[in-house]
């Protein structure tokens, strides 16, 4: 009896194992597709007339290879298999709807790229708003909903991603950029303020331990880090470039900086929704053990490295052909 007790416990645990890397190798494979940039959305939105009226397009990386026009002021919402997100957005601030978009597709060979940009968004109403905000270019794993409300605490608003479980190696992408242009602070609040120093575009792939406590506070463990800043121009293509994944504490390793250290800062961290539906900060309570497996990833490409509203107007990165390499 104790033997077949043993077989049943070992069956389902295999089971269970089997299922879990079906799942791993499903997400994978969905984020490894869309990856090629080959296939795009188009929406065309009509901005609230009290700023112009002017028709504007959101462009987000699925689709047919001739996808047609998407009409309308309808918040997005992600295709089952669609992984990614842009920050290609629709705003709605006190009935005034407004669009920003930097990531675009861009012909490459017979296919395309994405091409990831920091720019400036002006929004002016004679008597009503007159604003300009510096708005960094990124696609990542996860969900940006919309439609976005107001400028405030912009990190709470992106729900960088997903359940996983495996350890990939790391990630393999092709790029170029034009980077180090001069970062300018442009929260909408006050005039434009050029800084004096200069702005890099940043890849960076994370694997967490999460869990809930009792209060629904979410608590991870950093188990795999792979943080690169792009800090001088690539006029060429860079093929095949592998950004890998160190696991466990790397605060010891001769490559490590301190932005690639655990998110502390209120202004930079993550944010996720709990198991009651409400949006919390994600706390990095340290370094996980040698071992560990992750239930989270996230991965995005950013334009400017900074924090929000602040970036180096001008900084481009184009990507394509990104996929996660497993082990």
């Amino acid at each position: 009896m104790r033997r077949a007790r043993l077989f049943l416990l070992s069956a389902a645990s295999f089971l269970c194992a089997a299922v879990s890397a079906s799942a791993q190798d499903d997400v994978v494979g969905k984020i490894n597709s869309y990856g090629t940039f080959d296939s795009w959305s188009v929406r065309e939105i009509e901005e609230s007339g009290i700023i112009g009226g002017q028709t504007k397009y959101l462009y987000e990386f699925y689709g047919s290879p001739a996808d047609t026009l998407r009409q309308g002021k309808t918040p997005f919402e992600s295709p089952e298999d669609y992984l990614w997100r842009t920050n290609n957005v629709l705003a709605v601030v006190a009935g005034v709807v407004k669009t920003n978009n930097t990531v675009y597709p861009e012909k490459r060979g017979d296919g395309f790229c994405a091409r990831i940009e920091t720019h400036i968004e002006k929004v002016k109403a004679l008597g009503v708003i007159n604003m300009e905000v510096t708005c960094q270019g990124a696609l990542m794993v996860g969900v940006l909903p919309e439609p976005i409300k107001d400028t405030k605490s912009p990190m709470t608003k992106v729900q960088y991603g997903l359940p996983f479980s495996g350890k990939p190696r790391a990630v393999r992408f092709d790029y170029k950029a034009d980077v180090g242009h001069e970062t300018i602070r442009g929260t909408g609040f006050s005039k434009l303020k050029p800084l004096g120093y200069p702005d890099w575009a940043e890849i960076t792939v994370v694997l967490q331990k999460r869990w809930e406590d009792e209060d629904g506070h979410i608590h991870a463990l950093r188990v795999g880090t792979a943080i690169e800043r792009i800090t001088e121009d690539i006029p060429e293509w860079v093929n095949g470039h592998e950004l890998q994944i160190i696991y466990g504490d790397i605060t010891g390793e001769p490559f490590y900086e301190d932005y690639m250290g655990l998110k502390t800062d209120p202004e930079t961290r993550y944010y996720a929704r709990n198991s009651k539906g409400d949006n919390v900060v994600v706390e990095e309570d340290g370094w996980a053990e040698p071992g560990t497996e992750p239930n989270y990833l996230m991965v995005h490409f950013l334009s400017s490295c900074g924090k929000a509203f602040y970036g180096g107007v001008g900084n481009t990165v184009w990507v394509d052909n990104v996929e996660i390499v497993m082990q």
